[in-house]
């Protein structure tokens, strides 16, 4: 079967069946399909649908298990942000936070033209909810990031 041309990101995270979970609860997340490990204790592969795009989401596994992706547990942070893209950024953000998300950034209006917010989940990776209310030229971007970052 041909794939589409697409980039799909994966998520290690530290228990793969709760995030799931969460990811359904939070976002909306729809499971396609998951494979589990011969002894059923942990993820191997789960592809969800979150908005109509690919997630995939699996537990880590230590090197001596053949793993070489860590978990923002093991890492200590994230190197990466999902960026989630709404039509309410507020309901998004109590339907997460009703979840279990923590909210790093309340919802903002930003200088791109959005209101924008920053969660965690509960398995620490950090999730941009970005709600966009206006489009804007690059020259006005320009200038409302200027006037944001000269107030900071």
């Amino acid at each position: 079967m041909k794939q589409p041309a697409a980039i799909v990101p994966e998520l290690c995270v530290h228990d793969g069946l709760a995030a799931l979970d969460f990811y359904a609860r939070a976002f909306g997340a729809t499971e396609l399909g998951r494979m589990m490990s011969p002894d059923g204790t942990k993820l191997l592969h789960a592809d969800l649908r979150v908005n109509g795009h690919a997630l995939v989401v699996f537990d880590e596994f230590t090197p001596s298990e053949g793993g070489t992706l860590r978990c923002p547990l093991s890492l200590g942070g994230t190197a990466a942000r999902m960026i989630l893209h709404v039509e309410d950024a507020d309901a998004s953000v109590r339907r997460a936070v009703a979840a279990g998300a923590s909210v790093m950034m309340p919802v903002t209006e930003m200088f791109w033209g959005a209101r924008y917010a920053k969660l965690k989940d509960p398995f620490g990776h950090e999730w941009g909810i970005n709600q966009q209310i206006e489009d804007l030229s690059a020259d006005e971007e320009a200038a409302r990031s200027k006037e944001y970052f000269d107030r900071r």
